[in-house]
Formats: C-alpha cells, structure tokens, sequence
C-alpha cells in the first residue's frame, strides 16, 4: 500500500507540470486557433535560461526571474509578433508547419550552442522526504504538485474574477461580438501567448530537476502535454489539468506494475481510448463548425 501511494503521489506531481503546458495549448487554440507544436522546447528553454544566468553568477532566484521574463518576451510576444501575426492570415496548416520548424531550431539551437548532454539542474525545493502512511513522499513532488495548482488557480481566477480575465474569455467564446462591445481583441489575444509562456517557463523550473536540461525534453514534453489535452478537453482548462493529472498517474502505475519500457505506450493508449469513447476529451464539450 505505502508503494502504491508512492506511486500516485509522484504521478500526481508530475501529471500537474504536464498539465501546465497542456494548459498552454487549451489557451492558444481558444483565443487564436492555434496549435503550437512547439510547446515541448517552449517548457525546454527556460531551463537553459536559468543555467545561463547561473554562469554568468546570478543567484538561482534571480536566474529564475530572468527566465521568467525573457520566457515571456520570446516565447510569448516575440512568437505572437513574428510567427504567428505572419502566418495566421495564410491559414492552419501553414502556422502548424512553422511552429513544427521553431521547434527544431530552437532544439538543435540548444545541442549546438550550450550542449549536446544532459546538463545537471539545481533543485528548488528539499530533496528530504517525508512519511505519509508509511510512504516515504518526496517533498519535491509535494512542493511541485502545490506550485502547478497554484498556478493554474490564479489563472482560472484571473479569468473569472477580473475584467481582463472575462474579456479574454469573450474574445475566446466570440472575437467577433467582443470586438463590437469594446473589447481590445488583439491585446487579450497577447495575454494569451504572455501566459502561455510563463506556465511553460514554470513548468521548465518545476521538472527539470527531475529530467536534467536537455535539448530532447520537448519532444517527450511536448507529446504528453498535447495528449493532455487532448484526453481531457482541448478547449477546457480544466481539462487540460485532468488530462495532465491522469496521464501522469497512469505513466507511473504502467511503468511500475508492468513494464518501464512500454511507459510511453500508456498515455497513447489511452488517447485512442478517449478519441474512440469520447471525442471532445474527458471534460471538453461538443464544438459546432459551419461547413
């Protein structure tokens, strides 16, 4: 039994990182129609900001600060302003394409200039466990699981609490209308691309430990957190954090009760699962298109 919460516990801590970057594609595509593949190297880099600013003698509080900030001005205004903004008015698949090739640059960018091996990360929290029911709990996975909901808390507040919040859920719901009432559209639209880069910047902090800083995280990153959200609803928030949650979960119980070299199968098996049962996700609701 103390092994099985074991288990859970640490699934939940890290199904809640994942949720954070599936949270970021629930956002995008609610206020832009947009789908960012390259969401896993956006929670990739601001690892290596931090390591940067670590070099250069910053303080770990101030060399997450720094990328906390330069993770919201390039990853989120400056991806807006030069990728997006261009491609959008060409359509989807072209936008897709595009955030598919920033993806690899940025990953081969990372393995050419800092380096092509995992990089040790310094942890932010205790490393000390602690005794629940006679599971030994890291403190780590405690201190992630409370950082991750607590941020997607002060967003779903934000959202629902505050005018900006509501105008960037009226501008999801129906640019149009929102437009005609006096809502700027396109700066709730860049709240959307600024969040979305602050969630993956803290997401990066909260699992690098865990996995080292290197440039191949995206691409596990990026996957799980898209099934995320697409298990649980890709236009819901919570959603996405159920959707992160139980994929998490299952990854570990899958990896422990039966094999770890078939971990990765768990989370596309029950992708099919969900597409076949449930097409709009766990907690997602019916979308309906004019053709």
């Amino acid at each position: 039994m103390s092994e099985f919460i074991q288990i859970i516990v640490s699934g939940l801590s890290a199904g809640s990182i994942y949720a954070l970057a599936a949270v970021g594609f629930t956002l995008l595509w609610q206020a832009s129609q947009t789908i960012n593949f390259a969401q896993g190297e956006f929670v990739m880099l601001p690892a290596f900001f931090v390591l940067g600013a670590m070099g250069l003698g910053a303080p770990m509080w101030l060399a997450i600060a720094v990328a906390l900030g330069l993770s919201v001005l390039l990853l989120g205004a400056a991806f807006k302003k030069l990728i997006v903004e261009p491609m959008l008015p060409h359509g989807t698949l072209p936008l897709i394409i595009a955030t598919i090739a920033l993806g690899l640059l940025m990953k081969e960018s990372v393995k050419e200039f800092y380096s092509a091996q995992g990089q040790p990360f310094p942890p932010i929290f205790p490393t000390e466990v602690v005794r629940v029911f006679g599971a030994a709990i890291s403190v780590a996975d405690i201190m992630n699981l409370a950082v991750s909901f607590a941020a997607i808390l002060t967003l779903q507040l934000f959202l629902q609490r505050t005018r900006t919040g509501r105008c960037m859920q009226a501008t999801a719901q129906n640019r149009g209308v929102a437009e005609i009432l006096g809502v700027n559209v396109k700066r709730m639209v860049m709240y959307t691309f600024l969040i979305n880069a602050a969630l993956a910047a803290i997401a990066s902090i909260l699992i690098t430990p865990i996995y080292l800083a290197k440039f191949s995280n995206g691409e596990t990153l990026g996957l799980v957190a898209f099934i995320a959200a697409i298990v649980g609803g890709f236009n819901q928030i919570r959603g996405a954090l159920v959707g992160g949650l139980l994929i998490g979960v299952i990854d570990n119980l899958s990896a422990f009760y039966v094999s770890s070299e078939y971990r990765a199968a768990a989370p596309l098996i029950l992708l099919i699962v969900i597409i076949m049962v449930r097409p709009q996700g766990i907690m997602g609701t019916s979308e309906g298109r004019t053709v």
